[in-house]
This record gives structure tokens, sequence and C-alpha cells, in this order.
């Protein structure tokens, strides 16, 4: 261990939950008993893979790996195909597991399993802040998964950040006591930040499911003590809304993955009576800004960051941050409007901007108007690769079960320039959507030739 240890959790009282599973709390106590048992069995030698798909059990097997100084591997996905890539391209890691009918493509299984008999620590165990504690997983052009290794010290800077932020926004002096429903995964870094190490770090508990229908999400919430917060994704708050279900008051809603609207920010606060905040991010950087979306469209650095501009190699421009858990400069995917060194709007993804008939626009504002169109309950752009008469054209998958194609376009000329407007659009019960709400260009380019022939232009 070096000097630069620093505690598995944060400053709180062990007797207090950390976790709450089926509607009963799991003391931090607990968990620490529970970790420390998980991590006698593991590997003498990782990395870790954690496929536990229980929020809890995610967390156990993260906390026995840091124990065990192994660092936890989060792959984009848990397909056989992608931990043989892992399997093939460094030390052989082990599976964590939680239920039998995982597939860890012949990975060594360990099961993350509770043990009952183990009785409560009153000691916060502490942990190497220059350990690579978790490396996430991205998927590269070529198929096979990028690494972002994530030290611990700085994650703990990251995630006091975070919880700095969200408790002035709450008005509440700390975090401590909040319960949150999360209905992202624990691997994908949004949901691992801002669901179990905002609450192994930041003084708020969590709940161990991730539900994913309204009525499992409200079901979930209902079950919590106030103050509850639900950590979400636009795709995910906007079918909660649309549900006509009951819905519980919510004291905090998180949501990140994509932009809001401020008219489905509105709604969520009206309806939930909560405070919604948005985080915005990225795997490389980690959380870098967050806005309550109904006070305005600017963006505040968390921490100690700060961003700025400068050219690129190409004669273009590229957006910095740095400071605070982002140890050295990070250059961010996306445009921004710099108002200083801390605040900024958010102009779209570098990778997002189009041209269409010499106007310039980016696929994230398109997908933003599509789904203000009254009656539309989820949509997406997507540009060919083809191009007819010298023009490409856009087209748009849309989930709008009372509307016409006509009608959708009808309510897409009132909000975006000609050009933009799709000359097509495809009809669909819904939209194949990852786990955090989002859809990929491949997904999309997939779905307009299933549908080649399914819809004349409108």
């Amino acid at each position: 261990m070096t000097c630069n240890a620093l505690p598995l959790l944060g400053a709180r009282d062990p007797a207090l939950p950390l976790a709450w599973h089926a509607g009963q709390p799991i003391s931090a106590g607990r968990f620490l008993a529970e970790a420390q048992a998980l991590a006698g069995r593991l590997p003498a030698a990782g990395p870790a893979v954690n496929l536990c798909q229980d929020r809890y059990r995610f967390a156990l097997g993260l906390a026995a790996a840091l124990l065990r100084g192994h660092t936890s591997l989060m792959p984009p996905n848990a397909l056989p195909e992608t931990l043989r890539r892992l399997r093939d391209q460094g030390p052989a890691p082990y599976a964590l597991v939680d239920h039998d009918e995982v597939d860890a493509a012949d990975l060594q299984r360990v099961s993350v399993i509770r043990e009952a008999d183990a009785p409560a620590a009153d000691r916060v165990p502490a942990i190497d802040g220059d350990l690579s504690a978790v490396c996430l997983l991205t998927s590269g052009s070529t198929g096979a998964p990028q690494p972002h290794p994530k030290r611990w010290a700085p994650l703990v800077r990251n995630i006091a950040a975070e919880a700095e932020r969200l408790a002035e926004l709450m008005a509440l002096p700390s975090l401590a006591g909040l319960t949150i429903v999360a209905t992202v995964p624990p691997q994908h870094s949004y949901g691992f930040e801002s669901s179990v190490l905002l609450a192994l770090l930041g003084g708020a508990s969590f709940d161990s499911g991730r539900p994913f229908y309204p009525a499992d999400i409200v079901a979930a919430l209902q079950r919590l003590p106030r103050p509850r917060a639900l950590v979400t994704t636009p795709f995910h708050l906007k079918t909660l809304l649309l549900a006509g279900v009951d819905l519980p008051v919510v004291d905090l809603v998180m949501s990140a993955t994509a932009p809001l609207s401020p008219q489905l920010a509105a709604e969520a606060e009206a309806k939930l009576g909560a405070r919604l905040i948005e985080i915005y991010g990225c795997t490389e950087a980690g959380q870098v800004a967050a806005r309550r979306t109904t006070d305005g469209e600017v963006w505040t650095a968390l921490g100690e960051l700060h961003l700025w501009r400068e050219a690129d190699a190409d004669g273009g421009e590229r957006f910095l941050v740095e400071g605070g858990h982002v140890t050295e400069p990070t250059p961010l995917a996306d445009i921004l409007e710099l108002l200083d060194e801390r605040r900024f709007r958010l102009l779209g993804r570098a990778g997002d901007l189009i041209h269409v008939a010499g106007k310039r626009s980016s696929l994230a504002h398109l997908n933003f108007h599509l789904n203000r169109v009254p009656g539309v309950q989820d949509g997406a752009f997507w540009l060919p690769d083809e191009v007819a008469d010298g023009v490409v054209r856009p087209v748009a998958f849309v989930v709008a079960p009372a509307l016409t194609a006509h009608e959708v376009i009808a309510g897409l000329r009132e909000r975006l320039e000609p050009a933009f407007v799709p000359r097509r659009v495809v009809l669909l019960p819904e939209l194949p959507r990852e786990a955090t709400g989002k859809i990929t260009a491949a997904t999309l380019r997939q779905l307009a030739a299933r549908h080649a022939a399914d819809d004349a232009p409108a």
C-alpha cells in the first residue's frame, strides 16, 4: 500500500444502508464484510470481468477485486465474442457472475454470492490510489474494445465533485440518506459512476435492481424511503412519462447519454416533483459538467475542471478538459460554445455534424426536434451513405402509433430547414435501443437495409 491510499467507502455510519434489495436495507458494514469474504475466494491474479446484473452483487464484485488489487474490466457488452477478445488480448481475466445462465466464454467463473454468516465490519479498508481500479472498454472501429483505464484516486475525486454539485443543486448539505434507483446498467460509465460509486464514495445508497418497464420503475421507487433519486436516460424517462402510470414523488432525477429537451425536463419535474439534473461526460474524461435543464442550456464544469479550445492538425478546432479527476489534457468528441473556462453550451458531437445541400446541422439537433413533434414517442435520424441526385437524403425512423409518415414530416417542416426534412419516414413499433437508451449508427444502417422497400418516399 502506498501513502496515496484512499478508503473504499466515503465517510458514513457503517450501520446505515449502503444498498437496498427488494425493499430491505443492507448496511455499509454488512457490505464490507461480504466484500472481504468474496475477496478471499478470488483467483490470485486478475483482471476481473464483472458481468453481474444485480447492482449490489456488481458492487460486491468490484469491491472484492479492489481489495485484491485487481482491475475490473467493463466491456461494451457481454457477448461471448467480446469476452474471447479480452481473453486473447492480455492476461486471462476471470468472470464475476451472479447467475448460472451467463455465458462467460470459457473464462474462469467466480459466483458472487452473499455471505450470510459474515459479521458486519466496522473498519473501512483502504485502496491504493494509483491502482487501475476499472478499465472501461468501448467498441472500436475495428471491433476490438478500446481500453480506458481509471485509477482509484481520480475516481474518488470524480465522485466527490459530482456529489458536491448534486447536493448544491438539491439545496442539501450532502447526499447522506439519498436512495437511488437506476435504469442504466452498472457496467456503463454513467451507471457505474452515478449509482454504484455515488453510493460507495458519495454518501448515497442504491437499489440492487435495474428496472426497465415503467411499472417496475414505479414499484422500485415506492419501495424506497425519501429522499430518493432516479438515474436514467432521456429514452427511459420519456417512456415513463408517457406510460400513464401513477408516479411517486422523486427528489432528484439524473439524466445522461443524450441531450434532454427542456420540454421533457419541465414535464418530468412537474410530474415527479423532482429537480432534474443532466450530466455531461465521456468515457475518456468521466463526468465533466452538470446543469439543471429547466434553468437554461448552459453547462458548468464539475469540481476543478476547466475547458479550452485549440486548433487541431486538420485546421479545425477541438475542445479539451483538464483538472481535478482529469489528470492530463483530454480531448472531447463534441463541439462546444465556450462562455469561459468553466461554462459552455453543447452544440453536438464532432462526428455528428452533417451537411445537406450546403447546409450544416447535427444528428443530435435533428433528433431533438423529431422527438418534440406531438405524437412521436421515439425517433432517430440517419444519413444514408448513398447519394441521390447529388444530395444526401436524411431518413427518419419513428415510433408514433397515432401518426402517419406525412404527419411526422408536416411536424418537422415547422421545426427544421427544408434541406433536413426527411424524404422518407419509416414507422416502427419500437427502436432497437441498447440498455443505456442509445442507438448506434450500425443499428440504424441495418434498419435502413431491412426496411428499404417498406416505405415509399413520403
